[in-house]
């Protein structure tokens, strides 16, 4: 299925194969491309670039397909990976965290830093956080075959 070009967001690289290779969801989800192109919030004289998760309904293009600009996209990754990593040693507590000192890792980024940590306000936590490590559990195949290529690209282009 081709992505639209006619809407406010103008792709120039795509996936249109998305829904072949999207996770658990794959060959059954409504994400049926990812393109990278000009942002819709573009104003004249000012040019973005975003990325964007093309959702189709059966009958037409969804409103709830999203659009990032690429600097969230790659913080999503950050947290990602800083996330598993996190897991692999979650064990080390009773409740998977530690309840004096949820904090996970500090990101330097931009002069400050992405502070990264277990969401203790959520009332559910104790529960929610096995629910979250069983199903990065889960993943952690398909999960480590994206960080593997990740880790490809990036050493390819010299970090």
């Amino acid at each position: 299925m081709k992505i639209p070009t006619n809407l406010k967001h103008k792709p120039v690289i795509v996936t249109e194969n998305y829904e072949n290779i999207d996770g658990r969801r794959a060959y059954e989800t409504d994400a049926k491309g990812l393109s990278l192109g000009l942002a819709q919030w573009n104003d004249r004289g000012r040019v973005d670039i975003s990325a964007k998760v093309w959702r189709y309904t059966g009958e037409k293009w969804s409103r709830q397909s999203e659009e990032l600009p690429l600097h969230r996209v790659l913080d999503l990754a950050i947290l990602v990976c800083r996330s598993q990593q996190y897991f692999r040693d979650a064990y080390r507590y009773p409740k998977l965290y530690d309840e004096q000192d949820p904090s996970v890792d500090q990101v330097g980024l931009q002069g400050d830093a992405m502070r990264i940590s277990v969401c203790t306000d959520n009332a559910c936590i104790d529960e929610d956080i096995r629910l979250f490590q069983d199903a990065l559990a889960k993943d952690d195949e398909m999960l480590g075959e994206r960080f593997a290529v990740l880790a490809r690209i990036l050493k390819e282009m010299g970090y």
